[in-house]
């Protein structure tokens, strides 16, 4: 077919080149193994069922059916005008051999789950993308539900009784402003952040003798610049650093605080996170900063040529899918945004503070269906630091240190955004159950959930995958945002989460949990809070802490 927009083209692999050739004989090819016949997408050296090396690209039929899908209404990309469906859909052949792709040939409204495709090709320069159209000659059964329900992973037994966790403490933490295109050197924002930490741990920055922070250098106005430069402009001279994205979310660099504070290598860590998302947008926006172009390569490969160009698209596809399998709608999501406003506006430093109503979030323009604009989290500049210390030493902070009860890590799926859970946030379910077999805590135990929320559908799935509520179960248990009200039976957000506060990027989670568990949440205060549960990353991969007083 024609090339109807200006489709960003993918860069062919070494692995992926034959994939996205193979549209020209117009037959759809997929990597598939000589010993088991299991089809892997995208293209891998080893099956991804029995590991044998024996991979080959093999045509398939080019059916498929949709297993999730979002009618994207953002302009993400210049010449890819919406409105227009993105979808994973699952191959006849396969039901864990699935393709992120656009559902064309149709009114995007008549697109939906379990909807029989087939595939046609588009040329774009000098690749062949495989799109699905409806397939006339196959009639669609009643109900059907493509790929397999949610299940509770079972994690690995603890490898030692002996918890790193049980040997630190969160001893200290700050933060910048945070705001809307504040303009700020984001370096600066780090510095002020990070100082405010170690003054609130009761500690100079002679004592700090490490650095972590997530994902180090890196673009699009999501780091300062990394350890290196913090420690360049702070000249705190650590005996170890970390920085990096391949993490278990944004707090694995906590994480791998806690394990250098454990291992005796540290007694002081400083982790910090800083974001300034908001004014790099601007800046782009003025022409005042360029970003480059070029083919999509990466994760983008199997994203960009179809204008999957945000995380809210690729979890909105999960999201449809949980609605068709469970029942309910966007109200349940409604709920969520709502609740996390109420919060907010008893937090002064809250970016939006403004009552919310659910008619103002029905009314609101959509993004890409189901997420309109207040089931997206808000881009902001702004830095959080928390200062990570050896257990030992907690009695002498002049503030209550906040103890770790455990930490959950586990990776259980694949780490893809569509070959994994489909029912839920990729990467939620195997931190959750990994997080309960470290403690003899239970979900009950816990006073106040600080769960990461870039979009509505991530607070409901880290509600379900830490049990809160059974799988399908978050609409009753939100009950129209009473039960995750501050008097609920699950206090959520309780400082209005990224989708009021502001989007610091998991570190704001902590930074809230660590106020409310040393009784310092103000006005928002939770009464008696003893146990806080925190999660971070939007997706893959992604990780939680379990956190009690020490009061």
């Amino acid at each position: 077919m024609e090339q109807p927009t200006a489709r960003p083209v993918p860069q062919p692999t070494l692995a992926s080149a034959d994939f996205w050739a193979a549209g020209g004989d117009g037959e759809l090819r997929i990597a598939r193994c000589g010993d088991c016949s299991a089809l892997t997408h995208p293209p891998l050296p080893r099956c991804r069922s029995c590991r044998s090396p024996a991979m080959a690209m093999a045509p398939v039929g080019g059916r498929a059916t949709v297993a999730g899908f979002t009618v994207n209404h953002q302009q993400w990309l210049p010449g890819f005008p919406p409105p227009y469906v993105v979808a994973i859909v699952v191959l006849d052949e396969d039901e864990e051999a699935r393709l992120t792709t656009n559902i064309v040939n149709c009114d995007p409204s008549d697109v939906h789950v379990g909807m029989r495709v087939r595939v046609l090709f588009e040329k774009a320069g000098d690749v062949h993308v495989p799109l699905f159209e409806p397939d006339p000659d196959r009639p669609e059964p009643a109900g059907t539900v493509p790929g397999p329900p949610a299940r509770r992973p079972v994690p690995r037994p603890m490898a030692s009784p002996r918890k790193f966790e049980d040997r630190v403490a969160l001893t200290g933490v700050g933060q910048s402003a945070v705001g809307r295109r504040l303009m700020a050197d984001p370096l600066s924002l780090t510095a002020d952040a990070c100082l405010a930490a170690i003054a609130d741990a009761g500690l100079t920055p002679a004592d700090i003798d490490g650095l972590a922070t997530y994902p180090g250098p890196a673009p699009g106005g999501m780091s300062e610049g990394g350890a290196m430069a913090l420690e360049e402009a702070l000249r705190l001279r650590p005996t170890w650093v970390n920085g990096c994205a391949e993490t278990p979310g944004q707090i694995g660099s906590i994480v791998s605080a806690m394990l250098a504070v454990a291992a005796g290598l540290c007694r002081h860590v400083l982790c910090f996170r800083t974001v300034w998302e908001s004014s790099h947008t601007a800046l782009v926006r003025d022409c005042r900063w360029h970003v480059g172009g070029g083919p999509a390569t990466g994760m983008t490969e199997w994203r960009l040529p179809f204008g999957a160009a945000s995380a809210a698209n690729w979890i909105a596809c999960q999201a449809s899918h949980y609605f068709h399998r469970y029942g309910g709608g966007r109200e349940t999501l409604g709920w969520i945004a709502v609740t996390a406003r109420r919060h907010a506006a008893l937090n002064p430093d809250a970016v939006y503070r403004d009552p919310l109503t659910m008619d103002d979030y029905l009314a609101a323009r959509m993004v890409t269906t189901p997420f309109g604009l207040y089931d997206c989290d808000v881009p902001v500049d702004g830095a959080v630091a928390v200062v990570v210390s050896a257990a030992e030493t907690a009695a002498d902070r002049p503030r209550p240190a906040v103890l770790v009860e455990a930490a959950g890590t586990q990776i259980t799926e694949r780490l893809s955004w569509d070959q994994g859970t489909l029912t839920h946030l990729p990467q939620s379910l195997g931190p959750s159950a990994h997080l309960w077999s470290r403690t003899s805590l239970r979900p009950g135990d816990v006073d106040v959930a600080e769960l990461y929320d870039g979009f509505t559908f991530n607070a409901l799935s880290w509600l379900e995958a830490l049990g809160f509520c059974e799988f399908g179960g978050a609409a009753d248990f939100v009950d129209e945002g009473r039960g995750i009200a501050l008097d609920g039976r699950l206090p959520l957000n309780t400082h209005g989460g990224q989708l009021s506060a502001g989007r610091t990027h998991g570190y704001g989670f902590v930074r809230e949990a660590m106020l409310q568990l040393r009784g310092e949440a103000g006005a928002r205060q939770v009464p008696d809070a003893r146990v806080a549960v925190v999660s971070a990353g939007g997706g893959v991969p992604s990780g939680a802490l379990l956190l009690r007083a020490d009061r």
